[in-house]
């Protein structure tokens, strides 16, 4: 076969600018998630050993619900539960997987679930799964957000409404403004659904995210392959919603357990944000990003520093530029970001220094 339909549509990527491809890594880390630099760090190589010496094995060998389920697993969600101040966590394979989960699951038919216009393409496959209904509300507007919910109970609307919302946008950098969210929840009876993914590790008390104490009812996301340097996800919510995933979520109950070895080295990484100051030193890696970004005239809230130029080949052209000069930048393209925004998304990981983000944003400029 040819397979020319396919030929002709990645063509029709190349010529908008749009076509992807792997690259390897190379020079200073502006690209990665690792914020808190742990993924090749001593800690977890230390951890690891240490866990393959007592045994715990590499691999699941099946579903949780099967033979796969590990005391390695039940370990991490239980100090996991007690680190983010929940009453129950699930440790599942990733983020993607988690928020299909999430969405496609716990939200009823009759339910609204709301999301912020920006919220991230694993929970839009969710609701896409899922049996409620689902409305969009502006970005960051927890206004937009409460007159959507009197719109779709004026028009009839009995359940239950769900907030989802990231509490850092990863292609934004930008903060969602929880305290109001969380307050229209209380007053609408509705469940608060934070995204957690670029927070943990690097905001809170001890990395523990931003959704602290808000006081509504609420289901929070951590991913283990961000800040905190392995990989997988914690969903945190009521023991009654954590039961309702294991018995009901298809990418819980039909998925191979992540491997014991990972719940380990992510209980080391939990470890080491409480007894450690990891998360201070990344906020004052952010403190000088974000005091550069200004001299530039770019605005920065996080570690997620976002250059809008619009075009996607001048975007892919000027990281190219960066990576010429030895700092690894990738450019960000619709359908990622909408169209129009393309953009450099600068991340001021653990694996650069001081010298390194004033060296960046001297290139940038």
């Amino acid at each position: 076969m040819s397979f020319a339909r396919h030929r002709a549509a990645l063509e029709a990527l190349a010529h908008r600018g749009r076509l992807r491809g792997l690259a390897p890594a190379a020079g200073l880390d502006f690209a990665s998630n690792d914020y808190l630099g742990l993924a090749g760090s001593a800690l977890l190589a230390k951890a690891a050993a240490e866990a393959l010496a007592r045994g715990v094995p590499p691999g699941a060998g099946g579903s949780r619900l099967l033979r796969g389920n590990h005391p390695e697993h039940e370990a991490l969600e239980a100090e996991a539960a007690a680190f983010f101040g929940a009453e129950a966590a699930l440790f599942m394979g990733g983020g993607f997987q988690a928020n299909q989960a999430i969405f496609s699951t716990l939200p009823m038919r009759g339910d609204l679930v709301l999301h912020d216009a920006l919220i991230h393409a694993s929970a839009h496959e969710g609701m896409r799964l899922g049996r409620a209904e689902t409305r969009a509300f502006a970005h960051n507007d927890a206004a937009d957000a409460a007159r959507a919910i009197a719109a779709w109970r004026g028009a009839g609307g009995a359940g239950r409404v769900w907030i989802a919302v990231e509490s850092v946008y990863s292609m934004q950098g930008d903060l969602a403004p929880l305290a109001d969210l969380a307050a229209l929840a209380l007053r609408e009876d509705a469940v608060l659904v934070v995204d957690e993914a670029h927070a943990t590790g690097v905001f809170g008390p001890q990395g523990r995210g931003l959704a602290q104490g808000l006081g509504c009812d609420l289901v929070t996301l951590h991913t283990g392959g961000k800040a905190l340097g392995v990989s997988g996800a914690l969903v945190c919510a009521d023991r009654v919603l954590v039961e309702t995933l294991v018995n009901r979520a298809r990418p819980f109950v039909y998925a191979t357990a992540p491997a014991p070895l990972t719940a380990a080295l992510l209980r080391a990484a939990l470890r080491a944000l409480a007894g450690t100051n990891l998360t201070g030193q990344a906020q004052a890696r952010i403190a000088a990003a974000r005091a550069a970004a200004a001299r530039l005239g770019i605005a920065a809230e996080s570690q997620i520093v976002p250059v809008l130029l619009g075009d996607d080949r001048l975007a892919l052209e000027q990281a190219a530029r960066l990576r010429a000069r030895g700092f690894d930048v990738r450019a960000i393209r619709p359908p990622t970001v909408p169209k129009g925004t393309a953009r450099l998304r600068i991340s001021v990981t653990g694996n650069v220094g001081s010298d390194d983000i004033a060296a960046l944003f001297r290139a940038l400029a």
